[in-house]
């Protein structure tokens, strides 16, 4: 489990901010990161993009691409994250997508996850199977989340 508070302070440490674009998370990663005290120094905000046509019109997710591949797609999540970034004028973006479950949507079974991170530093992606019940499936999508911007802060480090 990662650190949160420990997260935000690496942040805050190194001059970085964060926006997400979140579907199936619907805002839980930006509320983990604002439960830190301090957290104002490095949380520029997002769009929770629950509706497909909102990743398009709030994110800048392609509609084309939603419409070849659907919503839930690791290069939605990708399309998500820098959206956040360049819409939010941070230095990290994230997006996530998935199916929370309980059930499949559209021909993508419950449980999958994608999410992305864009930084000056790159593209990270983290694509998982992720069990039980809704609150897990979201659960798992934060914690992926918040694991990519731990390892995008390891490579300043390194």
């Amino acid at each position: 489990m990662t650190d949160t508070a420990a997260l935000v302070r690496a942040l805050a440490a190194r001059g970085e901010t964060v926006a997400a674009a979140e579907s199936l998370t619907a805002g839980l990663v930006l509320a983990t990161l604002t439960e830190v005290p301090g957290s104002s120094a490095v949380v520029r905000g997002g769009f929770v993009v629950y509706g497909t046509d909102l990743k398009t019109t709030l994110a800048g997710v392609p509609a084309d691409l939603l419409a070849e591949r659907g919503a839930v797609d690791p290069d939605v999540a990708v399309a998500l994250a820098e959206g956040a970034r360049e819409r939010c004028g941070a230095s990290i973006g994230l997006g996530l997508t998935g199916v929370a479950g309980p059930g499949p949507q559209d021909g993508v079974a419950a449980g999958t996850v994608h999410v992305a991170l864009v930084s000056p530093r790159g593209t990270r992606l983290s694509s998982l199977r992720a069990t039980g019940d809704r609150a897990r499936v979201r659960t798992a999508a934060v914690e992926a989340a918040l694991s990519l911007i731990g390892a995008d802060l390891t490579t300043i480090i390194e």
